[in-house]
């Protein structure tokens, strides 16, 4: 799983001032409320990937399977996913800040949970619980684009968006690093501690947001399905993310058993380095918003599709060259966080006074085929080794590239999908 912020810390301390409010008006956000959403974003999404440079780790310690460790790590992402469905929604019928301080309360929990866990079966109800309740960083997200509403939302969102791409990435280099020096669980209770500290952070300095509907919570929950059979652009973006994060997932799950094993045999704190290189995926993501806000983001998404599914030639070599799987990966991660930013800059504009839901729609897709690619991953990695998994891995963007083909091939006839109302760039 995989599964993409160096900003200034000083520049968080006076958001309080700027932002204060009963609400904050759409299209005015500052500076340094950008900062502290996507440093949040960054450190709150690291507790869903402490645990994928540990694989090796946690079996040794646990005397586990590879493929008991790899079910945890896909527990994680079903949980992100369920809670996408039933906790995100939540962000347009509740004041936002109240609702996020209250689930990275929990997160805090799970991670303590995991760290103190005795067992495996205990790890994985933890990992659920930590799963469920980081989709925190899901309702930062949308309320990014309610703050920037307008011509800068791309560049916002995007932001945002690098921060919890790099906390991704840098959440993996941090584990392999403490794990070397204090153990496995010493991580998790790092991921408690600087979780409890976000959440301090964000109720103090985040704006209030008034609700945006009072719809009852079963009548929002169905909602959620009725946007998606009424909007084409929502559809296609789920599938385009869904292929995109599963082929992620799908490296990114086996590529601890790789490194940990020959020709490489790197520790927890190499393999946490390693991942680093994805850092080049991360930069991609305020390149990607400036397209989406030149009215670019469609075309975009199909050179990021296929630039992924492309990767996955490097990668395969990677499994004794460590330069092509070096390679390998910035290209892949580039690919992947470009499409994403891409997707999220067309259906966020659809229905403004629902972006938590389309949110809902399009995250829940999206860590859906990221669980679902962790599995197979694991799966196939124990039945045909690393190029199993890298056929798999290519096969999913390759599928991804042909559903564009298609989508613009309708749009050329003027029989396809709608663009999104508020697309820039459309008339």
């Amino acid at each position: 799983m995989s599964q993409s912020v160096s900003q200034s810390a000083s520049q968080i301390s006076d958001i309080g001032s700027a932002m204060r409010g009963p609400q904050a008006a759409a299209g005015t956000v500052k500076r340094r409320v950008v900062v502290t959403m996507t440093v949040s974003t960054g450190a709150v999404i690291g507790n869903l990937y402490y645990a994928q440079p540990l694989e090796a780790s946690l079996a040794r310690s646990f005397h586990a399977s590879t493929g008991a460790i790899g079910a945890v790590l896909t527990l994680i992402q079903v949980g992100y996913a369920l809670g996408l469905a039933t906790l995100v929604p939540l962000g347009d019928i509740l004041e936002r800040r109240r609702l996020l301080t209250g689930l990275l309360a929990a997160v805090v929990v799970g991670m303590a949970g995991m760290a103190a866990a005795p067992s495996v079966p205990l790890l994985a109800c933890a990992a659920a619980m930590v799963g469920l309740t980081s989709v925190a960083v899901q309702i930062i997200v949308p309320f990014a684009a309610h703050l920037s509403a307008g011509p800068q939302q791309g560049r916002v969102v995007s932001t945002v968006m690098s921060g919890l791409l790099l906390g991704i990435l840098l959440s993996r280099t941090m584990s392999g690093l403490v794990a070397q020096v204090a153990g496995w669980r010493a991580v998790f209770v790092m991921g408690a501690v600087l979780t409890a500290a976000i959440a301090v952070l964000l109720w103090r300095e985040l704006p209030s947001l008034a609700p945006t509907t009072k719809l009852p919570y079963p009548t929002l929950l169905a909602s959620v399905v009725q946007l998606i059979r009424e909007e084409p652009v929502l559809r296609m973006r789920m599938l385009f993310g869904a292929l995109s994060f599963g082929s992620f997932s799908v490296f990114w799950t086996s590529a601890g058993f790789l490194l940990s094993r020959a020709p490489y045999g790197w520790n927890s704190s190499e393999i946490g380095l390693f991942a680093l290189l994805g850092a080049v995926g991360a930069m991609t993501a305020k390149f990607a918003g400036r397209l989406a806000d030149r009215g670019l983001a469609r075309v975009a998404t199909g050179g990021f599709l296929l630039v992924m599914a492309l990767s996955y030639v490097l990668l395969d070599l990677g499994g004794t060259s460590v330069v092509a799987l070096g390679i390998g990966v910035a290209v892949m991660d580039l690919g992947c966080q470009g499409a994403h930013i891409s997707n999220q800059s067309l259906v966020y504009p659809l229905r403004p006074d629902a972006r938590s839901r389309l949110n809902t729609a399009y995250m829940t897709a999206y860590f859906l085929a990221g669980a679902m690619g962790s599995a197979a991953s694991a799966a196939v990695y124990a039945s045909y080794g690393w190029s199993g998994v890298c056929l798999l891995g290519a096969a999913l963007p390759t599928a991804a590239c042909v559903a564009w083909l298609i989508e613009a091939a309708l749009h050329r006839r003027g029989a396809g999908i709608r663009p999104a109302a508020d697309e820039p760039g459309t008339s």
